[in-house]
């Protein structure tokens, strides 16, 4: 009986960390083949026929669609530049280049993964929508308050979450530096 007790009791607690650690790696966002220039982070292969397991269920447990390895890639960034998680309360700005790409769309999330809701019903920005700097640089501001410019409304969620796609791009599995691939800091201000 006791034998029948400990073999069940050993059946349950290695079923808990299995389950659990699988929990974890969807949940969390674990991946192999993250490509991390300054806050952003992108998974190049999230998109074709080599995605790592991890990354594959992730992405089907999210229901995502994420773009194909020949078309671009989309970067996210949960946090600023000095690592401070995103906070819809505060003002943010998202200023400088892109890495070279036909076309490219900036985005506000919810962690969950959609649109943030606010009243003027704008999410993000166009390559085409943004107005630059006689550089070619840009700045974008999103905050809870209008401001002039590139302005994205955060309506005033706790936290959100910033996703950049590049399509048409040169950016990719090879990239590992962000001398190769330019991407726009994030500096949140106004928070503490």
């Amino acid at each position: 009986m006791r034998l029948l007790i400990g073999a069940l009791l050993s059946l349950i607690v290695a079923a808990a960390v299995g389950l659990g650690g699988t929990w974890l790696a969807l949940s969390r966002g674990v991946a192999f083949d993250a490509l991390t220039l300054g806050a952003w982070t992108a998974h190049p292969y999230a998109g074709s026929a080599d995605i790592d397991p991890y990354a594959r269920a992730a992405v089907a447990r999210a229901g995502a669609l994420p773009v194909g390895l020949g078309d671009g890639v989309a970067f996210t960034a949960k946090a600023d530049d000095r690592g401070r998680r995103l906070d819809g309360r505060c003002e943010v700005r998202i200023a400088g280049t892109t890495p070279p790409a036909r076309f490219f769309t900036i985005t506000l999330y919810t962690p969950e993964g959609r649109l943030v809701a606010n009243a003027l019903g704008r999410y993000g920005f166009t390559s085409q929508e943004l107005v630059r700097h006689a550089d070619g640089s840009f700045e974008i501001v999103a905050s809870p308050r209008a401001r002039a410019g590139n302005w994205l409304p955060t309506g005033g969620v706790e936290r959100y979450v910033l996703v950049l796609r590049v399509y048409d791009t040169p950016v990719g599995i090879a990239t590992r530096a962000e001398r190769e691939a330019p991407m726009p800091a994030i500096v949140a201000e106004g928070c503490s």
